[in-house]
């Protein structure tokens, strides 16, 4: 039968594996710190990395996941009437600007950059306006425009595509002049960039903005055409919209801008006089948001220039996101918003 160690003898055993611990020390000097010249060890050191400084996309103002696109920014000219629906593609734009065109009705800019849809229509003509909404260095996507305006295009060095190009075709089950279409993913391929864009708005976020007051609602009158806006789900919905089903914008926010207009200095076929948006200089601004508008003032450095926003208290930035820009006219426009 064995018995358990008694004390004595355990304070012995204790004595002899300190001591032999003690030993194995001193045999294993290539395991110890070397000090250094002041005889204290050498610190330990390791590297660090710095994380990559974000990139965002240039219409939305959201951050970029991976390389810009080798494409430019592509706009797209789209019909804004009822003879255009279902209209295509506008909801894989990044931005839309609407703008005034003969006869109180409308015509939309569509802009392509992060995404570009496989097709987008019905496609129309270019405006003398356009000079000042499309950015530099992008392509417009037409289905041409009067001599004059072309002219006009031509001088501000704006490239464009039109029928005839490849990958602009004519839809077959839609009337003339509402069925140029534009294979806009096959014409992407075929562009190249010289370099990034700039932002096209001063980008920021929700925090950023003023409180401003209610508007769950608003509407942009042109004249013979108004464009509606819902604030649903944290978005604005187009309560009119011509966009086939599932195929709408989705507006985050809704920037109006007042403009002057002038006389682009000749008529359309049916004899209306054709208007032309100065998006230039400076004019009243309202940024609808989060359900809630905000007042201030734009201002425009000239057609090319940069556009900026500001309030009585300083700079105001649009939250980034998908933005529906309307141009109403100074005079014979409207907007009206409510709770």
């Amino acid at each position: 039968m064995r018995h358990p160690l008694r004390p004595s003898s355990s304070r012995a055993v204790a004595a002899a594996l300190v001591a032999a611990s003690l030993l194995l020390a001193g045999c294993s000097g290539g395991d110890a710190e070397e000090p250094s010249a002041s005889g204290s060890p050498e610190p330990t050191t390791s590297e660090t990395t710095e994380a990559p400084e974000p990139t965002y996309w240039p219409l939305t103002g959201l951050e970029r996941k991976g390389d810009a696109p080798e494409h430019p920014v592509i706009v797209t000219k789209v019909d804004n009437t009822s003879s255009s629906a279902p209209q295509v593609g506008l909801g894989s734009a990044d931005l839309v600007v609407e703008e005034l065109v003969e006869g109180g009705y409308t015509r939309l800019a569509a802009f392509y950059y992060s995404k570009v849809p496989a097709d987008i229509g019905p496609v129309r003509s270019m405006r003398a306006s356009d000079i000042g909404i499309v950015p530099e260095g992008a392509t417009v996507v037409t289905s041409g425009a009067a001599p004059i305006t072309i002219k006009r295009i031509k001088g501000a060095g704006i490239p464009w595509i039109t029928e005839g190009d490849a990958g602009v075709y004519r839809e077959t089950s839609r009337s003339a002049p509402y069925n140029l279409f534009a294979r806009l993913g096959d014409i992407a391929k075929r562009l190249e960039a010289d370099e990034e864009p700039p932002p096209y708005l001063p980008w920021g976020t929700a925090a950023d903005l003023p409180r401003g007051a209610k508007a769950r609602s608003l509407t942009a009158d042109f004249g013979a055409h108004s464009t509606s806006w819902q604030f649903q789900g944290g978005g604005y919905v187009n309560t009119d919209s011509y966009a086939a089903q599932g195929d709408q914008f989705p507006a985050d926010s809704v920037l109006v801008l007042r403009v002057k207009v002038g006389d682009a200095g000749y008529r359309d076929p049916a004899g209306y006089p054709v208007p032309e948006t100065k998006f230039e200089g400076r004019g009243a601004a309202l940024l609808f948001h989060g359900g809630r508008v905000v007042r201030g003032t734009w201002s425009k450095d000239g057609l090319k220039g940069a556009l900026e926003l500001s309030t009585k208290d300083g700079d105001l930035a649009v939250p980034a996101g998908h933005v529906w820009v309307e141009l109403v006219p100074a005079v014979n426009g409207n907007v009206t918003f409510a709770k």
